[in-house]
């Protein structure tokens, strides 16, 4: 085969000051093998310098692998991402402001991808209002990051923000398999990712597309409609390591998350992580009654993903559609290292595909994570005072989505207990989710009322809603004091409902019943 080369021939391939795109969620889709042996030869070498590094989602394993392997000074000076925490070396570097950092919407750089290979503009209404506004902070990170890549424009009397793009020298892709020719199968990947998206706009631009895969299969043997990448796009093949070429952080390989088998719903069940009565699962529980019957869901990373356990526990995920941005359409989402891949997914399509979708409305309902919550009701989920994380795909949803409800715990560090078909706060938190001003502005209310979005923030002890551009309390758990465990530990006082009412108490029950999409209550079996 022509175009096979090792791994280290690959990292050789890529220059100083070139700018390298990456496919990658989590260890999922990304050429691990190509990064270790281009960081091996920038710490035996000190080549390549100076790169720029470019990709959508985060990547890594919090502990070494994915684009940590570029985490060191000197072998990027740039990085433009969506999402960088799951790559603590990287992010370290951001953090100490020793390289250039850009925080983008995942969906934004996505479609950067592709306006490289079509010849053509990125101009989008995702990030308006936020901290990608140039009117805010352009999306800059560091304070040696001082270039402008966002611009604030006017279209047809309406506000617009336009993205600058540019060539892409080098693309790092993983697949499946590779034919002799050097077409590419997503056969055995958990995620389809922009593989294609981003191989386009690299060759178009007139730079080398390098694929990493588990094996080399002969010519004619992969069916024309599986192959994501074809072999015109590609210039080189790599083949990875069997334990580089993992679908989870956890898993090698599992043919239901490739879409090969469906098994039982059962035996799902049996995969929860939150069997047990906890807290998340009470706010998850809470969340649940949000849903209508048909509704297409978004689940973001962390409590928002127990959502899908308790819909799964309740038997109502057949009832409605969870999808990932990732690219999936019904079954049940991943949790925790399995975030991004779906069991018994309905259908997987490439990541570009559905962030189309999400942009253009095509969801009822999202649910999000906070980490930190204003009296406006503006929402931090991307850079906590020196920590950073970026926003992932959270912009293009919570601001392209009809309803919008975040969810999580009131404070950091509480010690909470459900005892007695009730919360009981053993020990109270330390630091305060709901302060005057969030650090960074992820999510903007007063946008959000501009748009005439129904919003909500679900914790254990309360729930809000955004209502005329403040947060409003509209209901509080059994047996929490409003002055004693919800007020003096907030950074505001907010206003309370007329109705203000008790959260269903149901939830604090270690047997729920089943939830009624028709009505949106629980009923006793």
């Amino acid at each position: 085969m022509k175009k096979l080369i090792s791994a280290n021939q690959a990292a050789r391939l890529i220059k100083n000051e070139m700018v390298v795109g990456v496919t990658c969620s989590y260890i999922g889709g990304f050429a691990e093998d190509i990064a270790i042996a281009l960081e091996n030869r920038y710490l035996s070498e000190k080549s390549p310098k100076n790169l720029t590094l470019i990709h959508a989602t985060g990547s890594g394993d919090f502990k070494g692998m994915g684009t940590d392997h570029f985490g060191h000074k000197g072998l990027i000076n740039r990085l433009i991402c969506g999402h960088t925490s799951t790559a603590p070396k990287l992010a370290s570097l951001v953090e100490n402001h020793e390289i250039e950092c850009y925080f983008f919407p995942q969906g934004v750089i996505i479609q950067c991808f592709k306006a490289i290979a079509s010849n053509r503009p990125v101009v989008s209404k995702v990030g308006l209002n936020t901290f990608v506004d140039p009117r805010k902070e352009g999306g800059k990170v560091t304070d040696i990051t001082k270039k402008e890549l966002v611009q604030l424009i006017e279209l047809d009397g309406s506000e617009w923000l336009s993205y600058s793009t540019f060539p892409i020298d080098i693309a790092l892709i993983r697949g499946s398999y590779a034919d002799e020719k050097g077409n590419i199968s997503m056969k055995n990947e958990a995620i389809l990712l922009e593989q294609f998206d981003l191989a386009m706009g690299v060759k178009n631009s007139g730079g080398i597309v390098i694929a990493q895969v588990e094996h080399v299969v002969e010519n004619n043997t992969i069916n024309s409609k599986d192959v994501v990448v074809p072999a015109n796009l590609v210039d080189f093949v790599v083949i990875g390591k069997s334990e580089s070429q993992r679908q989870t952080i956890e898993e090698a390989y599992n043919p239901i998350l490739s879409g090969e088998i469906k098994v039982p719903t059962k035996f799902l069940k049996g995969k929860s992580k939150n069997k047990k009565l906890d807290v998340r699962k009470v706010i998850a529980r809470r969340c649940a009654m949000e849903l209508t019957e048909n509704s297409i869901v978004n689940l973001g990373i962390g409590i928002p993903q127990v959502v899908s356990e308790v819909a799964l526990e309740e038997d109502i995920n057949e009832d409605i559609v969870l999808t990932t941005e990732i690219g999936s359409f019904g079954g049940i989402p991943g949790t925790g290292f399995y975030f991004g891949t779906t069991y018994n997914a309905e259908a997987t399509f490439e990541m570009p595909k559905m962030f189309d979708f999400y942009d253009g409305g095509g969801l009822d309902v999202a649910f999000l994570g906070f980490a930190q919550v204003d009296k406006y009701g503006n929402v931090n989920v991307s850079k906590f005072g020196k920590k950073v994380a970026g926003p992932g795909g959270f912009i293009n949803i919570s601001q392209n989505t009809r309803k919008i409800v975040f969810c999580g715990t009131f404070m950091h560090g509480a010690k909470l207990e459900i005892t007695n078909d009730k919360l009981e706060i053993i020990q109270e938190g330390n630091v305060s989710k709901f302060i005057d001003d969030v650090d960074q502005i992820t999510f903007n209310g007063d946008y959000a009322d501009e748009l005439k979005q129904e919003v909500l923030y679900i914790t254990e002890r309360c729930v809000f809603k955004l209502i005329d551009k403040e947060l409003v309390l509209i209901e509080v758990a059994e047996g929490v004091n409003v002055e004693k465990d919800i007020f003096p530990l907030m950074g505001f006082r907010p206003k309370i409902s007329e109705n203000l009412k008790l959260i269903d108490t149901k939830i604090f029950n270690e047997v729920w019943g089943k939830l009624s999409l028709t009505n949106n209550v629980p009923i006793t079996e």
